[in-house]
């Protein structure tokens, strides 16, 4: 057989196979539950804005993990940030002191894909030892340990 058909009937198979590969491009839909009765999720609402924003788009980057055609449903129930806010002359800022300062989050979730539930539940993270983390982005803490949620939860399926 020549070179070029051998290359072409390569190329064929390989794309073949890689169409039988698994597509991933979930999807995450995320509800934040009455966020003005949240523990702490900032002091203003300019600053609970913030925080459902950034830890929102952070949420919806699972997606990407997911398999095609399977949907994670989230409900915030609770925020309850790193630390606490204490005044600083005539500003506020959030302290962080390692010690019952640890950050909180309580969710609803449901894992489907095609009407079918593969998943759901409640769940109430904590991370006692946030301090051991490396904090380089906004809300770090929260972000790592929703992290090890869907590693442990929802793609360990």
């Amino acid at each position: 057989m020549p070179a070029v058909p051998r290359l072409a009937l390569g190329l064929v198979t390989l794309c073949l196979a890689c169409t039988s590969l698994p597509s991933w491009a979930g999807q995450v839909e995320v509800n934040w539950v009455e966020p003005d009765q949240y523990a702490d999720a900032g002091r203003s609402v300019v600053d609970r804005e913030r925080t459902m924003s950034a830890l929102g788009d952070h949420l919806k980057r699972w997606g990407r993990l997911l398999p095609a055609g399977q949907t994670l449903k989230l409900e915030v129930l609770d925020v309850d940030l790193a630390g606490e806010i204490e005044p600083y002359g005539w500003h506020q800022v959030r302290v962080l002191r390692g010690w019952a300062d640890w950050p909180h989050l309580k969710l609803r979730y449901t894992l489907q894909a095609e009407d079918r539930t593969l998943k759901s539940g409640e769940a109430e993270l904590a991370d006692m030892h946030y301090r051991l983390g490396d904090r380089s982005s906004e809300l770090g803490f929260e972000k790592r340990m929703l992290d090890q949620w869907f590693k442990n939860t929802i793609a360990a399926q």
